[in-house]
């Protein structure tokens, strides 16, 4: 709803909006680009700065309340900017992702809950029952999956980002890892930072925003090529899916579906001699 000024007008449990707080958010979003698919510090921080600055003066001149939030966000990536992205299975890397994933998603859960006060972010693992459209997606994202996934990996080459895996425990971790990141994802992207843009944005830049972030990480994770043709949709359907349901369960589960199929390729292009369910590939 859009007001006099071209402000516009909050929920009831929203923060107050001004199409002027794009700009910051904006700028917050890019700052991910900076650091996870440019791979520069300097404008990393340089962005975030800019974006935390002008929240700062557009709260200050609309009533919003937008800096907080950014903030939140921004430490989160900010955090997660400490460590290389780059797909590694080995114990020393698994310790240290989890230790920084598991921070960038404390951070923002704890600092709306006890320093905001206003318990934003939480995780609804309950929801309605899955209807008829739910199951169909889930199925139509395993077949695209099957379809697609072995090609994009294989014919780019982008399978020699994730390390050569041969022995039982190299499968084991790189499973456990895969779906660990893919349940994160969720958590972080879509439960903390699409909560915190929504209360400031409408649902389709609010979306767009999480995506810019969203798939810059899956850049540097390993995702590269021509792989944000695969993302970017990936990104947007998954923040509109949890919109629409508010049902965590059901975009985990949509996502680790997916990463089902990650895993399997990742496995036959390491070793193409070994049995595979890839019918298409011959």
């Amino acid at each position: 709803m859009t007001a006099a000024g071209g402000e516009l007008t909050s929920g009831p449990d929203q923060a107050p909006r001004s199409s002027w707080a794009l700009l910051p958010a904006l700028c917050v979003s890019l700052s991910a680009v900076c650091w996870f698919w440019i791979e520069s510090d300097p404008l990393g921080y340089a962005a975030l700065g800019l974006g935390l600055i002008a929240a700062a003066v557009v709260d200050r001149a609309k009533g919003t309340r937008v800096l907080p939030d950014l903030a939140l966000i921004g430490t989160s990536l900010a955090v997660i900017s400490l460590i290389s992205l780059k797909a590694d299975i080995s114990y020393p890397a698994i310790l240290t992702f989890g230790i920084v994933l598991t921070s960038a998603v404390v951070i923002p859960y704890l600092g709306s809950r006890f320093l905001l006060k206003d318990h934003a972010i939480r995780f609804p693992w309950k929801g309605r029952r899955w209807n008829r459209a739910q199951w169909t997606y889930l199925i139509v994202v395993v077949v695209a999956g099957y379809v697609l996934l072995p090609y994009y990996f294989i014919a780019s080459g982008v399978y020699r980002n994730w390390p050569a895996i041969h022995a039982p425990d190299e499968l084991v971790r790189l499973f456990v890892g895969v779906n660990a990141v893919g349940i994160w994802d969720e958590l972080f992207f879509i439960c903390c930072v699409y909560t915190l843009l929504r209360r400031h944005f409408p649902t389709w830049q609010a979306n767009a925003l999480q995506a810019m972030i969203f798939v810059s990480f899956l850049w540097e994770l390993g995702y590269q090529a021509w792989g944000p043709a695969l993302t970017i949709p990936f990104a947007l359907v998954q923040g509109a899916i949890f919109q629409f349901t508010k049902n965590l369960a059901y975009v985990v589960t949509v996502h680790l579906t997916f990463d089902l199929v990650v895993f399997l390729v990742l496995v036959h292009a390491h070793n193409p001699a070994w049995p595979h369910p890839f019918v298409l590939l011959g």
